[in-house]
């Protein structure tokens, strides 16, 4: 009797399995997508908007292809804002409606201070020129003299926020934090959100622990403040965040210093990012085969206007669209590929030419759900080690579940990578939605291996073996380092861009797999990247944002505005991995072949 009664309870639970497809399928095409834009939006400030109008005037009266609209918008007030609006109102205008070039200077020099009076330079109190235990394992004399020298560029990028920012913060963008600031460099002059993890490990290779919980501390004031890190300290940023890494920055200080009062005050914070980024807005479900469901996590940006750093810019872009709520949902779209760090890559394009094709609020990625994941774990971790056993334990329940949805969803078995999931093509939809093989992005990216950065996949030994093996064939490993994508588009986040946040998150993951070829494919990779970094920095006396991987001592270019040098992350990561791997005396730092 026992066997029927099972048969009957599978033939059961399989017709229940049925039903629940065939009312998801129903509801899912029942469900409006429309191509417009619905979404919230976080109003800016009058400030802002102000200096939006003096960017226009400037684009009129400056133009030339240097012209840098940030520029404008990081200016501050020297009189009130009421004040300044109606002498920018009496000022002439041509013909055409704009302000003549002298007429417009002479504004800017009576009523506005350039962006650099609001930060002062600062020396870290912790930086030292020479630091016990730097680097012990580069032995090779001309790169320790080098990383020295790269050391010392954290007195050139460190600043603290000008006193007046903070009694008068109505006259500024720049938002007033609480710590001394190591900024990116050059057009950069304020603290960006994902850069400061490399900041941050830069600096823990040259021991200046203060000066990244500092850094660390910045992040969680603007999670008191705003609910969220902002993706930069400015006004006009608080629309949106950036790739979530600050849990990352905790779990790196806490291992080098176990200052667990530390942990205790940031834990706080740290759930309640997770929360901004694993619900509302950010989270999308799918549903697999079988019927369950998947939550992950999107970008999304609370924004549908120009980006007033780049008005003018996205302005011309959207000019290519005749409808107004194409143009809101390109802003959108637009602002939410910055919250990825990825500004602008054929990645998030359905078209690879055009940039009105963004479709990034529609896609799941592969890196952003891994960065939460390890969010999850580092939160586990941090709890267990001040006592709290309920949390760590909740938490890694919930990265266990977040790896099983995205080896679900992203994991391609045949090409051996995980890949972006398109959840719909330019439209915008709500609810849940149908797993389709046919949804995942077969396109090559450096993202497409950034979970194994993530110690929880490493137990899939298999897995990861032949997640190695598809990399080395990928066609991403070139001269100088791995390039960010296999198009070259003219964006910067595409070929042959190489960027030192994918180079380090890629090698330290191959490092971790334990693997002895893995290693040694890391080594060689890091190798190459910090040969590139020392040429470059020897013909042209700076580091750079990007460099290109096919020639080596080249840097990057594309984009949207010209390459820039200081700088910060490759600093950082070229500090880091001297520091993993060393620099034998024998081994060259200026042959590139």
């Amino acid at each position: 009797m026992g066997t029927p009664t099972r048969i009957n309870r599978n033939w059961t639970s399989l017709f229940f399995s049925l039903v629940f497809l065939l009312f998801a399928a129903m509801a899912e095409s029942s469900r409006p997508c429309t191509a417009g834009d619905s979404g919230p939006v976080v109003p800016t400030t009058p400030l802002v908007a102000f200096l939006e109008r003096v960017q226009e005037a400037a684009l009129k009266a400056f133009g030339g292809d240097d012209f840098d609209p940030k520029l404008y918008v990081d200016l501050s007030l020297k009189r009130n804002l009421s004040v300044t609006q109606k002498a920018f109102d009496k000022l002439p205008n041509t013909s055409d409606g704009a302000v003549p070039a002298s007429d417009l200077n002479a504004f800017i020099g009576e009523y506005l201070k350039k962006p650099e009076v609001n930060l002062v330079v600062a020396e870290p109190t912790d930086f030292v020129r020479v630091p016990e235990g730097f680097l012990p394992a580069v032995v090779n004399r001309k790169v320790r003299d080098w990383a020295l020298e790269v050391h010392s560029f954290w007195n050139n990028l460190s600043r603290k926020v000008a006193a007046e920012v903070f009694d008068l913060p109505e006259f500024h963008t720049l938002l007033p934090l609480p710590m001394p600031v190591i900024i990116p460099g050059s057009r950069f002059r304020e603290v960006y959100y994902w850069d400061s993890y490399w900041v941050i490990r830069g600096l823990l290779a040259s021991k200046m622990h203060e000066t990244a919980k500092g850094v660390a501390s910045n992040l969680i004031s603007l999670i008191d403040e705003h609910g969220y890190v902002l993706n930069g300290a400015r006004a006009y940023y608080n629309n949106r965040s950036q790739t979530p890494l600050l849990s990352s920055m905790i779990h790196d200080i806490y291992q080098r210093t176990d200052d667990l009062d530390f942990v205790k005050k940031c834990l706080p914070a740290l759930r309640k990012e997770y929360k901004f980024w694993t619900t509302g807005i950010h989270a999308v479900t799918v549903y697999d085969a079988h019927g369950f469901k998947h939550t992950l996590s999107r970008y999304y940006a609370s924004w549908n206007r120009p980006r007033p750093e780049s008005s003018t810019t996205d302005k011309e872009t959207a000019s290519k669209l005749s409808d107004d709520s194409d143009k809101k949902l390109l802003y959108r779209q637009l602002a939410s590929t910055d919250e990825s760090g990825w500004d602008f890559s054929t990645r998030w394009m359905r078209n690879t030419s055009d940039l009105t094709t963004l479709n990034t609020i529609s896609i799941l990625p592969v890196d952003l759900n891994s960065f939460i994941l390890k969010m999850e774990l580092d939160i586990s971790f941090l709890a267990k080690a001040t006592g709290d056993s309920r949390t760590a334990g909740q938490f890694l329940q919930f990265a266990q579940a977040r790896k099983h949805s995205m080896n679900t969803i992203f994991w391609n078995a045949k090409m051996g990578q995980w890949l972006d999931y398109w959840v719909s093509n330019g439209t915008t939809c709500q609810g849940t939605h149908p797993w389709k093989p046919s949804r995942q992005n077969q396109n090559v990216f450096a993202s497409n291996f950034i979970p194994l950065w993530i110690d929880l996949f490493h137990s899939d030994r298999a897995l990861v073996e032949r997640a190695v093996q598809s990399l080395q064939s990928s066609g991403l490993i070139r001269a100088v380092g791995i390039a960010t994508t296999l198009t070259n588009s003219g964006q910067q986040w595409d070929f042959p861009n190489g960027w030192a946040p994918l180079q380090h998150m890629i090698v330290e993951g191959l490092v971790k797999s334990g693997s002895k070829e893995a290693r040694a494919l890391a080594e060689d990779i890091a190798v190459r990247w910090i040969r590139t970094n020392y040429v470059a920095y020897k013909k042209s006396g700076a580091m750079h944002e990007k460099y290109d991987v096919e020639k080596c001592g080249e840097f990057g270019g594309g984009g949207e505005y010209v390459p820039q040098t200081g700088f910060g992350w490759s600093n950082g990561v070229v500090l880091s991995f001297l520091e993993e791997f060393g620099w034998a005396k024998e081994l060259k730092i200026d042959d590139c072949n």
